[in-house]
C-alpha cells in the first residue's frame, strides 16, 4: 500500500492558534477521528541567519529566538543545528514538553525514529494535555506499522483539541491504508471545516476515492488540490510542494488508461 503520511502532518508545538480554532471547538467537540504520514513523506519560518554558527553561540539569546531558529532550520532541512537548538533549548529548560516534542519531530524527519519516540514519550510524561505530542507520536506508530497505536493517540489529540488539522488528516490517512474508506472521507470532511490546508485534504480525500474507485470524485479533487498547492516554497522541504508532485502523478495513473 502507499502510505503517504501528512508532514504538516507532524505538528509543531507553541504555535499560537488560528483565529478560527475558537469558534470552531464548539462544533468540533461532537466528533473525533484522524492519522499518519508516509515513510516517504515525512514531515514538518524565514530563514534562519548564520545557520553555520555553533549552538553554543546561542547561549545569551532570549529562549524564544532560539526556539524560532531551531523550527527555521528544521523548515529548510538542517535537522542537525535544528536537534542541537532544540537540545540546548531543553538544557535551559528541561520541563519544556513543547520542546521535547518539537526535537522528537525532528529526529523523526532525520530517520532517527527511536530517538523521536523517546522525545514524544517525555513531552506526554511532561504534559499530557500537549495534543501535538499525540499526533507526532502516532505518526511515528503508523510509519512502524501500529495502527490500533496510532489511532489511539489520533483519538486522543482529537480530544485534547479538535480544531488539531493535522491529526485529521492522518488520523483520515491511517484510515485508508486500512481500507477504511468511509471513516477516511469522514475524517477528511471534517478537517475542511477548519479552513486550512484545504490542498493537502483535498489530495489526500482524492486519493482516498481513487483507490476506492469513485474515480469522478477522485479526479474532481485532485484538479482541486492542484489549484491549491504551491508549485515552489521556499523552504527545501516543504511537504506542500511534494504532495503536489504526488498529485499529478496519481492524476495521470488515473488518467492513463483512458487515453
Amino acid at each position: 500500500m502507499n502510505t503517504n503520511r501528512f508532514t504538516h502532518r507532524n505538528s509543531y508545538s507553541g504555535s499560537n492558534p488560528h483565529p478560527a480554532q475558537t469558534a470552531l471547538t464548539k462544533l468540533a467537540n461532537a466528533v473525533h477521528p484522524y492519522k499518519w504520514q508516509s515513510k516517504k513523506r515525512q514531515s514538518r519560518e524565514n530563514s534562519l541567519s548564520g545557520a553555520n554558527a555553533e549552538p553554543g553561540s546561542t547561549r545569551s539569546e532570549p529562549t524564544a529566538l532560539v526556539r524560532q531558529k531551531a523550527l527555521a532550520e528544521a523548515r529548510q532541512g538542517n535537522y542537525a543545528l535544528s536537534i542541537a537548538l532544540f537540545s540546548h533549548l531543553i538544557e535551559r529548560e528541561p520541563g519544556s514538553a513543547n520542546d521535547y516534542s518539537n526535537r522528537g519531530l525532528v529526529y523523526f524527519q532525520d530517520g532517527q525514529s527511536e530517538a523521536a519516540l523517546a522525545d514524544y514519550n517525555r513531552a506526554i510524561e511532561l504534559n499530557p494535555q500537549l495534543d501535538s505530542a499525540y499526533n507526532n507520536r502516532a505518526n511515528y506508530f503508523a510509519a512502524q506499522g501500529q495502527f490500533l497505536e496510532a489511532v489511539l493517540d489520533y483519538d486522543v489529540a482529537l480530544d485534547l483539541n479538535p480544531t488539531n488539522i493535522r491529526a485529521w488528516i492522518n488520523q483520515g490517512i491511517t484510515f485508508r491504508e486500512l481500507e477504511m474508506y468511509e471513516r477516511a472521507i469522514e475524517s477528511f470532511e471534517l478537517a475542511l471545516c477548519l479552513g486550512r490546508l484545504e490542498g493537502h485534504i483535498y489530495a489526500e480525500r482524492g486519493r482516498t476515492y481513487h483507490l476506492r474507485g469513485d474515480w469522478n470524485c477522485a479526479v474532481a479533487d485532485y484538479y482541486r488540490a492542484l489549484t491549491e498547492l504551491p508549485t515552489v516554497s521556499v523552504y527545501a522541504s516543504d511537504p506542500s510542494v511534494h504532495l503536489r508532485l504526488q498529485v499529478e502523478s496519481w492524476l495521470d495513473e488515473l488518467m492513463s488508461p483512458l487515453r
